[in-house]
């Protein structure tokens, strides 16, 4: 809502307004409440009870394994997943199920299953058009709509248990149908089972009579075919050609041993006798008998010269016969050693022709083999068939007899067993009396409370105006002097900004300052920002350069700063300006520090890349903003021992980043003071905006920093008086500082506890 003169009026609400309102009415919210609970009470009581019951099966495979042992499920066994369960779930809702058990338990006679046919009274939807007629239906489907409305089929989760939920208001009938459900689904999935074993067993039949004869008739044709291309068989595995094959290979392998044995035999006493060796080392010779006799001899004649050469000399007959008889003896052995080895030539002979002889009928039979291998080609190809027509019908005749041994209905159990039975209620599900009461009781009375009060807030009783005075932006020069005392709200537009120094706010008393510094201050462009806006415009900048006042020698005009500049209006400044290098000067030391930090960080959260540069002696805003302080920073790339990656670090508490102090020798890092302006060129390029931090440095250290006019300068000067700000400026500028930022106050949208940490 409008005023007038500029005034705007909210309003707010009244709360003691709204209460006061809500308990004026008491009596009729009460009076409201105590006829809800009584109503509910006797509707409640008044209503017909209903009863639930319920009963769970357990779907699981229940075939027999007639085997004996631990076999693998039968082909029609059902598939035990999650889709299985719920497709049975479903089949216990089917519409036959339903039907077989209203039948059987004649559910057509009670009223609460055919209330349409028991009716006395019309139904006026039916009259009006507005619903179907359910006489018009059959009363079996009148009992299944009904029936279907008071059945809740469900699988428990993470298992595989069906449970049968029934709601009647007879408790007898609220037990007896979840059961008969069961049992009549677990003789539909017996029979089921029943007809498909008895269809089976109907279909193999034939297939067992036409597979018989076509296996009768494979193996004929394996048989005369054996027969008529000789592929006679003598075990299961090989056939004759080839067991005649394998005894000559074995027969020639053994002859062609004894051959070379023969050989080595007959080499051995040949080389014996050519070199002159006595019989006696040559094995084959003195294991002959004729050989054996005649050494016995030869010893037996050496023994008797021995003998009589003891008693006779040498020239007498009787030696002269006994030495002629040994050298008779003698050439007897070369004789009998001449036909051992003639004996053993004559073997190695025999096992060589024995040799040539098999390898003839090796020949023959290879060749017999081969033409045997292609005509074997052709029986396999039967006898495959055969064993596959074989197979079949052996597969064909298991299922046969194991379908034919199901027939009958305890042979076929249903996949499925009844694991919880439904047993008589003895309490009503509903209605509950107590808690419907109690809802209706509570609810009555929180609707009448928020009806009490949505009615004082509709007709304005309950809310209460706000006025906030807001000066207009074409209000004249001197009305806002004339309210520049009073305290300017957050919200105040960006028009009511501070004037600078002689133009606008000047208050006329003695100053310790010469006149010719005040008059140096005119020639200052000093940027004086208001406090940051919630809502509106960015806060206004005010550039002045303005003549010498007229000052009078008895009085001096000094400027008075106000001091409402934020850290929030400093950071819409750089970014509205898109200030590239920023240098911070903190005289009060770290708290002008912390501020900074602070300024930093309000850049970054609007959006913009800032990287803080930290120049103090104290390393505060590292401590503030860095993980830790031994970090790699400026110091580390004035003296070259770091690269440029490695001296930048995020900001612990935002987007904004940090170049620490560094760990190396300050007193070193300056000497290289000259590569500081690159640095801040680099960085100029890669971020929106770089901040450096100096400290509580003086005007000849920061000359050396600042190296064109245009760079701007930020007085961080947390806490300090209009007097002492107004000093400070003179002081810049008589150091020949012309531009100028104030930050004299923190964000009064921070937190006090924030200011204190700034971390």
């Amino acid at each position: 809502m409008s005023g007038t003169n500029g005034n705007y009026q909210d309003v707010d609400i009244d709360l003691g307004r709204v209460i006061a309102a809500v308990w004026a009415r008491k009596g009729r919210i009460l009076a409201v409440t105590a006829f809800a609970a009584v109503a509910s009470l006797v509707i409640t009581s008044m209503m017909t009870p209903s009863y639930k019951a319920e009963t769970r099966l357990l779907i699981e495979s229940r075939s027999p394994n007639l085997s004996g042992g631990e076999g693998a499920a039968a082909g029609n066994d059902p598939v035990l997943d999650s889709l299985n369960i719920t497709s049975q779930a479903q089949l216990l809702q089917s519409t036959d199920l339903i039907r077989r058990v209203a039948r059987e338990l004649n559910l057509a006679q009670y009223k609460e299953f055919d209330p349409a046919a028991r009716s006395l009274l019309p139904d006026l939807l039916v009259m009006a058009g507005l619903k179907p007629d359910p006489m018009a239906l059959d009363p079996e489907d009148r009992v299944v709509e009904k029936f279907r409305e008071r059945l809740e089929v469900y699988a428990v989760e993470n298992s595989r248990v069906i449970g049968v939920e029934f709601s009647s208001h007879d408790p007898i009938l609220a037990s007896a149908i979840p059961n008969k459900m069961a049992e009549v689904y677990l003789q539909l999935q017996s029979g089921a089972k029943l007809d498909t074993h008895s269809e089976t067993a109907k279909w193999l039949e034939p297939e067992i009579a036409n597979l018989t004869r076509r296996v009768r008739e494979a193996e004929s044709k394996v048989a005369e075919y054996r027969s008529s291309n000789g592929l006679f068989r003598t075990n299961e595995t090989n056939s004759f050609s080839s067991q005649q094959l394998n005894d000559i290979s074995t027969e020639l392998t053994r002859v062609r041993g004894e051959r070379a044995n023969a050989e080595a035999k007959v080499e051995n006493v040949r080389v014996a006798l050519s070199a002159g060796r006595d019989s006696d080392t040559i094995a084959d010779v003195v294991s002959s008998p004729v050989i054996q006799r005649l050494k016995e001899a030869e010893t037996n004649l050496q023994a008797q010269i021995s003998d009589q050469a003891t008693s006779l000399l040498d020239g007498h007959p009787r030696i002269k016969g006994l030495r002629a008889q040994l050298a008779q003896i003698r050439q007897q052995i070369a004789s009998e050693t001449r036909k051992v080895l003639a004996s053993l030539e004559s073997e190695a002979e025999v096992s060589r022709l024995r040799e040539q002889q098999l390898m003839t009928q090796l020949n023959t039979l290879k060749a017999d083999s081969a033409r045997a291998g292609e005509e074997e080609v052709g029986l396999r190809a039967l006898e495959r068939e055969a064993t596959a027509q074989r197979q079949l019908l052996e597969t064909y005749l298991a299922r046969y007899r194991e379908a034919t041994s199901r027939l009958d209905g305890n042979a076929t159990p249903a996949d499925a067993r009844v694991v919880s039975k439904a047993v008589e209620p003895s309490e009503p599900y509903f209605p509950k009396v107590i808690p419907i009461v109690i809802v209706v009781t509570l609810a009555t009375l929180i609707v009448s409370c928020l009806i009490v009060m949505i009615s004082e807030l509709f007709s304005g009783r309950a809310l209460r105006p706000i006025n906030r005075e807001v000066l207009p932006e074409t209000a004249p020069v001197r009305d806002r002097e004339k309210t520049a005392e009073a305290p300017v709200p957050v919200a105040a537009p960006a028009a009511a900004v501070t004037a600078v120094l002689t133009e606008t706010q000047v208050e006329t008393k003695a100053l310790p300052e010469p006149k010719a510094a005040i008059e140096r201050t005119s020639e200052v462009r000093t940027t004086v920002l208001s406090p940051a806006p919630v809502a509106g415009p960015p806060a206004a900048v005010v550039e002045v350069a303005s003549p010498e006042p007229a000052v009078s020698d008895e009085t001096e005009v000094a400027p008075v700063i106000d001091t409402g500049f934020t850290i929030g209006s400093v950071a819409h400044y750089l970014q509205r300006h898109a200030v590239p290098v920023a240098v911070a000067v903190s005289p009060v030391g770290d708290e002008g520090s912390t501020a900074t930090v602070l300024l930093a960080r309000a850049v970054a959260e609007s959006g913009r890349t800032v990287i803080l540069i930290d120049l103090t002696g104290s390393a505060c805003p590292t401590r503030l903003m860095a993980e830790h302080d031994r970090l790699p920073g400026i110091t580390d790339l004035l003296c070259g021992e770091t690269a440029f990656g490695e001296a930048i670090h995020p900001d612990r508490l935002s987007e904004a980043h940090i170049v620490p102090q560094g760990v190396s020798d300050p007193v070193r890092a300056m000497r290289g003071a000259d590569r500081l302006t690159m640095i801040i060129d680099a960085l100029a390029d890669a971020y929106d905006l770089v901040l450096i931090e100096c400290g509580p440095a003086d005007t000849t250290s920061l000359k050396r920093l600042v190296r064109a006019d245009g760079t701007e300068i930020i007085l961080s000067v947390p806490g300090f008086t209009e007097d002492a700000i107004a000093e400070l400026v003179i002081t810049y500028a008589d150091a020949g500082f012309r531009n100028l930022l104030v930050m004299a106050q923190p964000d009064d949208r921070q937190s006090p506890s924030s200011r204190r940490s700034a971390a």
